[in-house]
């Protein structure tokens, strides 16, 4: 480790990794670079937003047998909303970047694939590239910029850097092409993990992130509309996308004070099943209803979706519709081939078949989410199948993300949730009395062909057997007739 004297305030300031050309002053922000045997500040770098994450600078942890600590972290936002980078030096010197994107983990290093790669202005999300000697679904492609940055990190960044990059995802494989330096792009690879797999230390509990979150533009758990005056309920840096449930107007909440991104129109309140601010114990940790919104098919079809989060255990979905309720989280490990277009697909070792594709449009959102949403945006939904289990593959011109889904009864729900839950639950579905007549024919049809050789036994059991099939059937008759009144 290297200390030096922040050439602003004085204070020491570490270097642990020789690789490491810039450190932030986390007493004055001063940006402090390495030159030689000599520092420079660079000036001023904001401070991150202190979001959901439990990861921090100091963290330790495991990945491929080694030892690893965050020494690092730069903040980057971009149309739809931000996410983490954060710097890990391994115990060998070795060092890796930690994505940290509303819960999802990838792990990557740089790696020299060789020539030739796809230009950035040619790549679509949800198509397939070879890169190297294998094939990728291109997952997300995004431009983004700084706005904050921690520890040290291993070249010059401030508020404003910009960075074109494009993610690839095969299986739990993650790749991603950096374009910020030119039209050749510096090449990313690892694998998308899961945070219990890493076995880390010193991450942020549950209390700490609840009263860390959103510490440089105060704390408040409510806020009025700069549009309508109305008041919105959200978790302080957990997320800084809000939609004021009275007016819709999008607001950006990562600032020192809410910003209007897009103003909206006065909207009939809807009554949800479950309203926002819903809280309920699930496996040991506290989860939160922070947003709600509702979407429609092109056959006018609609359901209710809920984002859910805890500090413990992050996002999920909990999905209403007519047919009953789901749980749907995205996936980290994708499905082989990942192309939406597929006609079945395989993730973890289960085959899943296509149902159908339809577009989803949002009617309705209001509350807090982890990205960007306003009334209109539409997402192309391709959807597969496996018993209880639903895969979904949500693609837009920027992004693909598949996520699964799995059924939770009604009760489960009102246990959770308790008294937060509003009505019975979806009604049960009822047959169109047109299908009950058909079938009903059908089946006097059938017995009307069995019935002939009774007619025509005139024996003692021929007034009995008569009289059984009228007390079997008319209530059957009575019953259909009472359901068309």
């Amino acid at each position: 480790m290297q200390t030096v004297s922040c050439p602003s305030c004085g204070a020491p300031v570490d270097f642990r990794s020789h690789a490491s050309v810039m450190a932030v002053c986390v007493y004055c922000r001063a940006s402090v670079i390495k030159d030689a045997d000599a520092v420079k500040d660079l000036g001023k770098i904001s401070a991150v937003l202190e979001d959901f994450s439990p990861l921090q600078i100091g963290t330790a942890g495991t990945f491929g047998g080694r030892g690893f600590t965050v020494v690092g972290r730069i903040q980057l936002r971009y149309d739809q909303g931000l996410w983490n980078e954060w710097y890990l030096l391994f115990d060998d010197g070795s060092s890796a970047w930690l994505g940290d994107s509303s819960g999802l983990f990838t792990i990557t290093t740089a790696q020299d694939i060789g020539p030739p790669l796809p230009d950035f202005h040619e790549l679509v999300p949800g198509q397939s590239y070879q890169i190297g000697s294998e094939n990728y679904t291109a997952s997300e492609k995004r431009e983004a910029q700084c706005i904050g940055g921690e520890g040290e990190l291993p070249f010059r960044v401030g508020d404003g850097w910009t960075i074109r990059v494009v993610d690839f995802r095969r299986a739990n494989l993650f790749l991603t092409l950096d374009y910020t330096d030119g039209a050749v792009p510096v090449v990313y690879r690892g694998q998308a993990v899961l945070l219990p797999e890493l076995r880390c230390q010193l991450l942020r509990d549950e209390d700490q992130i609840k009263t860390s979150t959103g510490k440089y533009r105060a704390r408040v758990e409510a806020l009025d509309c700069p549009s309508c005056g109305g008041a919105i309920k959200y978790v302080p840096g957990m997320t800084a996308n809000l939609v004021c449930p009275s007016c819709a107007t999008q607001l950006d909440a990562s600032g020192p004070e809410a910003t209007v991104l897009a103003a909206g129109e006065t909207v009939e309140r809807m009554v949800n099943t479950l309203a926002l601010g819903a809280t309920a114990m699930i496996a040991g940790s506290s989860h939160t209803v922070i947003g709600a919104m509702v979407r429609t098919d092109e056959e006018g079809t609609e359901w209710t979706e809920y984002l859910v989060y805890s500090a413990r255990a992050g996002f999920f979905w909990l999905v209403e519709t007519d047919e009953g309720w789901f749980r749907a989280s995205v996936l980290p490990s994708w499905p082989e081939p990942a192309a939406p277009g597929a006609h079945s697909v395989r993730v973890d070792n289960h085959a899943y078949t296509k149902l159908y594709d339809y577009t989803a449009t949002v009617r309705y959102a209001a509350g807090a989410f982890n990205w960007r949403v306003a009334v209109g945006d539409e997402v192309r939904v391709s959807e597969f199948e496996s018993g209880q289990a639903t895969l979904a593959a949500e693609l837009t011109e920027h992004e693909l993300t598949w996520s699964r889904s799995t059924t939770v009864a009604f009760d489960q729900i009102k246990t959770w949730f308790g008294a937060d839950v509003k009505g019975t639950g979806p009604a049960a579905v009822k047959a169109p009395s047109s299908l009950l007549g058909g079938q009903m024919k059908f089946v006097w049809w059938i017995l009307g062909l069995n019935a002939i050789p009774i007619l025509f036994a005139f024996g003692e059991t021929f007034l009995m057997t008569v009289a059984a099939l009228v007390a079997l059937f008319y209530p059957a008759s009575y019953f259909q007739g009472s359901d068309n009144e």
